[in-house]
């Protein structure tokens, strides 16, 4: 059995931010990670993704993401980022080790992997963020629907879908960025339950992230609240443009799916290829289902990153976890500060009280 001051599950962008200030703290992490390699989620995204925030704003701690800070990378630069962070990391990291139990000790906890490892560690942090299960919703007739049906999380280029009929369900930047991309090759309707809302990338020539910085939005716990729990889409004008011009065209979601076929609210039977769930994901931890943190949703219980049922645990890259940047690369350093020092202190004040 390994013995550690922090276990760290997951080994991408949340995980090695957490390692990276762990160790910088003294303290000595061990991450488990049930991916083969480094890079974490961003290996399995579709080719052509590019982020919405520049360089500048898209680093972990210690290390500046290279080349032109005011360009925005694509997702195999990311890759390669979180490869070199890895590499350069003063941490323990073992791939290939998907968690399948923590457990509460006397003295911290244990996490068991598939793989037969344990690790006894004072603290856990769960980084494996809120994206680790893609979300399939309850659609009128989807269960027998006899097209393909696909989530974003298995989409990765547009060649596959050339002359078909796609109907890609979702508001979010990556529901548009994919129907934008397949409306080059197919014909392709994106289907929402309420009208995209759109964020302009610039203002004043500066990007978008540069005015939350200024502002102080990007790290306010209350900014999350103003957007209703929806989230926009960032664009340039190419994206809006294109829906404008009916590549894709943008319709409220049909009533239901039947055989091979949508059925549109005015009573219109249409035949569809493809069916493209772009509606999101759910967080990853039913590992913790044995410790008390997780509610009979499997939601986790936590103020800011900090469990509110288990003292000792931590999460790192839940959506809005403490600000609206708390699930990005921009975002999981500050949040990973934060749970580390709070875990610190609530185990210095046990210690000083068992005294």
């Amino acid at each position: 059995m390994s013995i550690a001051d922090v276990a760290v599950i997951g080994g991408g962008q949340a995980g090695l931010a957490a390692a990276q200030v762990a160790r910088s703290g003294g303290l000595v992490p061990v991450v488990l990670d049930a991916a083969a390699g480094p890079g974490g989620s961003w290996p399995h995204y579709y080719d052509s993704l590019t982020l919405f925030s520049p360089a500048r704003f898209s680093s972990l701690p210690g290390l500046p993401f290279p080349g032109d800070p005011d360009r925005y990378p694509l997702r195999d630069e990311v890759v390669d980022y979180l490869t070199a962070y890895a590499a350069r990391l003063d941490a323990e990291v073992r791939h290939g080790r998907q968690v399948e139990q923590v457990t509460r000790s006397a003295d911290g906890f244990t996490v068991s992997t598939t793989a037969g490892m344990a690790v006894q560690a004072r603290a856990v942090v769960a980084a494996t963020g809120g994206f680790g299960t893609p979300y399939r919703p309850a659609l009128p007739g989807l269960d027998s629907f006899t097209g393909t049906v696909l989530h974003a999380a298995d989409y990765r280029e547009q060649t596959a879908f050339a002359g078909g009929r796609v109907i890609v369900v979702g508001a979010g930047n990556s529901a548009v960025q994919i129907a934008v991309e397949l409306a080059a090759v197919a014909r392709v309707t994106l289907s929402t339950r309420r009208p995209v809302r759109w964020q302009p990338q610039r203002y004043l020539g500066r990007d978008f992230h540069w005015w939350l910085a200024r502002t102080g939005l990007d790290t306010a716990r209350w900014a999350p609240r103003l957007t209703g729990g929806t989230v926009p889409v960032i664009d340039d004008g190419r994206y809006r443009a294109a829906v404008r011009a009916g590549r894709p065209d943008r319709r409220p979601l049909f009533d239901r799916l039947d055989g091979d076929a949508v059925i549109w609210a005015d009573g219109t039977r249409e035949r569809v290829d493809t069916l493209l769930l772009a509606t999101g994901y759910r967080p990853e931890l039913g590992y913790l289902a044995s410790t008390g943190a997780l509610d009979a949703a499997g939601v986790p219980l936590h103020d800011g990153g900090v469990s509110a049922t288990v003292p000792g645990l931590g999460y790192v890259g839940l959506e809005r976890q403490r600000s609206l940047a708390s699930a990005t690369l921009r975002g999981v350093g500050r949040d990973a500060t934060h749970v580390l020092d709070v875990l610190a202190r609530n185990r210095a004040e046990q210690a000083a009280a068992a005294r």
